[in-house]
């Protein structure tokens, strides 16, 4: 009689029924959470070079208007009349194409533009801190998935607010920043989860990549369909991207497990390994946050700072590059979106590379954890220094703009292997809530860096103001990566599993999932 074979790791994509058990697992929770977390960023990035095609230039910022008004309304003065000089009839013969592209139809000015783009951080730093902790209990499959599928929901929904008025706009970027706001934090959760330390280092630079992977991809795309004739050019931008993160959260949702025990498609060998350094990976037990511990770790002090000083700079490139593009280039839209694209797109290269040379290094007993961590930063944040010094000093250039710009964003991607990695290391079992808390500092600086470069620039086409956006910049990479350097640890912290504290045990009977599966039994009793 024949057996089936036991389902392993390596097993062929034709040996099993199901789909579930015929790819790599772990090489599945890669790519869909490299592609889950594109979906987010071309979602969140989207408006940021949509909003150049949607705003009229300032000379011109008389009135407010939504694409679809032209062909709801009796209004024909667009067109060219039988009366007047030839240049007034081309103009509103230009004027009423504009309408049919979906061409500048808003007059908000810089505060407003930043107060729209920095409204999304207003609803991730809400939801940040949740959904790290509701991963614990819920699995950071569910809060990924849900958290994705609402916000393609309200991604689709913002070419109506913003053609109801600039209020709904900011409500909707605001509940999109909720809907955000959990899945970073869940996917550290499933991270945690998954692999040992001196794999994250590897698999944490893949995921994350899909940061970059959608900066790069959510720019060039919203300036190829902003320039479209499709769906009135600038609200496709917002169709394309919500349509394509519903088809990804189905995806998710049948091909992803928050934990490996639970997937039927894992080997003994890898369930072995993780028991074995069980101390360095989440367990399914929910830890109560010991919030006295977390507010002495000098570590987790370290890893807070870094993180507020990376996204400052990281927010206000992922923001305002367009805009800086736009007024002091005066490029065209199309041009924007891919060179604005262009810095992300190295970003990503770099941080699978450096990835790869920090996890060989670590793997060879080369190098310790921490020192990569440390080296990891140092490229990251101070590398980039110089590159923006170069942009406060020089005379204006745009080979050598876009030369900087380039280098300052693409260094910035080795911090994937070292501050975001570094949760993991102090609290495996508290990795979803600590990414959480980490991002909800960081979103102050989405909050802060649209509206500050706004009232910095104000309606300057000159590139003196943003001299002072980038010595900004500068500063806070160099003091809080100084800070992280000093103090940074790569071991599990004593506070991972706190001694007396209340821990809640989630555990379904049995190692694996069935067909029938049990509802999750929930256990309360005092730690040992």
């Amino acid at each position: 009689m024949t057996t089936t074979p036991e389902p392993n790791e390596e097993t062929p994509f034709l040996s099993f029924p199901s789909v579930r058990t015929r790819i790599n697992p772990r090489h599945t929770l890669a790519l869909l959470g490299c592609l889950g977390l594109a979906v987010d960023y071309c979602q969140r990035v989207n408006l940021s070079v949509a909003i150049v095609a949607m705003v009229k230039p300032s000379r011109d910022n008389t009135s407010h208007s939504c694409p679809y008004a032209f062909y709801h309304s009796s209004n024909v003065h667009a067109f060219p009349q039988s009366h007047g000089n030839y240049s007034t009839q081309m103009i509103a013969m230009t004027e009423a194409m504009q309408w049919v592209r979906g061409g500048k139809e808003f007059s908000w000015d810089k505060w407003t533009q930043g107060l729209v783009l920095g409204s999304f951080y207003w609803g991730y730093a809400v939801t940040s801190v949740f959904g790290g902790r509701i991963s614990d209990y819920l699995g950071g499959k569910t809060v990924m998935g849900l958290g994705v599928f609402a916000a393609s929901f309200l991604t689709l929904m913002t070419p109506l607010a913003a053609c109801a008025s600039v209020q709904a706009l900011v409500i909707t970027r605001i509940f999109l920043g909720i809907a955000q706001g959990i899945t970073i934090p869940a996917m550290n959760t499933i991270l945690a989860s998954w692999f040992l330390p001196t794999e994250r280092i590897k698999y944490t630079a893949l995921i994350m990549s899909g940061c970059q992977v959608g900066a790069a991809v959510g720019m060039t795309f919203s300036g190829l369909l902003a320039d479209s004739f499709l769906l009135h050019g600038w609200p496709s931008v917002f169709y394309f991207f919500g349509a394509v993160g519903i088809v990804w959260s189905m995806t998710w949702c049948f091909l992803v497990y928050s934990q490996p025990e639970d997937h039927p498609g894992v080997s003994p060998e890898l369930l072995s390994r993780l028991q074995e350094n069980q101390h360095s990976v989440k367990q399914r037990e929910v830890v109560q946050i010991p919030w006295k511990s977390l507010a002495s770790s000098l570590p987790l002090w370290g890893v807070v700072l870094a993180g507020l000083g990376n996204d400052y700079g990281f927010y206000t490139f992922l923001a305002d590059l367009p805009t800086y593009l736009n007024d002091v280039h005066h490029l065209h839209i199309t041009s924007i979106g891919l060179l604005s694209a262009l810095p992300f797109l190295l970003m990503l290269l770099w941080s699978l590379a450096w990835g790869a040379l920090m996890h060989t290094l670590s793997k060879r007993n080369f190098v310790s954890l921490v020192t990569v961590r440390r080296m990891s930063m140092a490229v990251a944040m101070y590398g980039p220094v110089v590159g923006l010094m170069v942009l406060m000093f020089m005379q204006y250039n745009m080979a050598v703009t876009v030369s900087m710009t380039c280098l300052v964003v693409m260094l910035n991607g080795a911090a994937s292997s070292g501050y975001l990695s570094s949760l993991q290391d102090l609290a495996p079992n508290l990795a979803g809530t600590l990414m959480g808390l980490t991002n909800t500092v960081g979103s102050l600086a989405g909050i802060g860096s649209p509206a500050l470069t706004g009232y910095i620039t104000g309606e300057s086409k000159t590139e003196w103001p943003w001299r002072i956006v980038f010595l900004i910049i500068a500063v806070l990479y160099f003091a809080t990566c100084t800070f992280y350097l000093i103090i940074i640890s790569a071991d599990v912290q004593p506070w991972n599993e706190p001694q007396g504290s209340l821990r809640v045990h989630l555990r379904y009977h049995g190692r694996r999932r069935s067909h029938h599966q049990q509802v999750p039994a929930i256990h309360h009793h005092l730690a040992d």
